[in-house]
């Protein structure tokens, strides 16, 4: 369903999408920077929000509040924060965001939709199978398929209990299906962690690799949500998750026939700010911090 947010009629909302923060407390702090300098109407944050296991000096319950959750009460309550998780925060702590939600601070949007003036943003964390063993976040994306060198969502560890049927049958597609019937999707943002296949979204420098034997292949994205894309002709997708794509292809922008997809990935040590205006997509720019 759609929340109960007051709605804001308008035909131009400004907004700001980041995403990859890995925990990096630069990061948090040039982002409010620039909430207070922009004063963006919506502020996107695609997943990969906290440290890992070796750079968490507190507990991570501290951790938000000081670089997150207290920053954005601070800051001017007419910019909305739309969260998502991804493939490295452990979903154990997803009920912090969960909360952060119910108390009016953010949208945490995964798997939901939300209002947003006179548009609505969909939220969706799942990747397909990485080769890492954190599978909290992973799904298999059209059908059972594990390419060279990933690890199945049906291994690895996961900090939340999970059905064996739904690691074993469970896929980014079916689930985009029902998203999708949330809200008209040509009227609607969908952050997602994963960029769609082959793509300049997606590119990792795997090229010439090989495991046991076999090639690996240098587009990593999501098949099921390049086919939505392709067929359902959403507003504007956001996404991140391969860093060095940019790196590689040269471009932070995919324009299909009726969609603009912007990565906001970086492999750099800088912070990669997507800017935008929902009525002139095609005047987005990106910038490091």
């Amino acid at each position: 369903m759609v929340g109960n947010r007051k709605i804001i009629w308008c035909c131009l909302l400004k907004c700001l999408f980041v995403s990859d923060l890995h925990g990096v407390a630069r990061h948090f702090t040039k982002l409010f920077d620039l909430v207070k300098e922009k004063k963006p109407d919506g502020f996107f944050i695609g997943g990969d929000i906290l440290p890992n296991q070796f750079k968490i000096r507190e507990s991570v319950d501290n951790f938000l509040k000081e670089e997150l959750f207290l920053k954005i009460k601070k800051v001017t309550s007419e910019t909305r924060f739309f969260v998502i998780l991804g493939n490295d925060d452990p979903r154990v702590f997803e009920e912090l965001f969960i909360d952060a939600d119910e108390n009016g601070l953010l949208n945490y949007v995964h798997n939901r939709t939300v209002d947003f003036g006179d548009l609505f943003v969909s939220g969706y964390s799942f990747v397909p199978p990485t080769p890492f063993q954190l599978k909290d976040w992973e799904k298999y994306d059209v059908s059972r398929f594990v390419d060279v060198g990933a690890v199945s969502p049906e291994e690895g560890i996961r900090t939340v209990d999970v059905k064996n049927d739904a690691k074993r049958y469970d896929t980014i597609s079916e689930d985009l299906k029902a998203l999708s019937k949330n809200a008209p999707v040509d009227k609607t943002i969908f952050l997602f962690h994963s960029p769609p296949y082959k793509t300049h979204l997606d590119r990792v420098a795997v090229d010439g690799k090989m495991v046991d034997n076999a090639p690996l292949d240098v587009h990593v994205g999501s098949i099921a949500i390049r086919r939505f894309i392709e067929k359902k002709h959403p507003l504007l997708t956001l996404h991140g998750h391969i860093h060095e794509s940019v790196g590689l292809t040269g471009d932070w922008r995919e324009k299909f026939p009726k969609t603009f997809s912007f990565s906001a990935a970086h492999d750099g040590p800088e912070l990669a700010v997507v800017s935008f205006n929902t009525d002139c997509l095609e005047k987005a720019s990106r910038e490091l911090f």
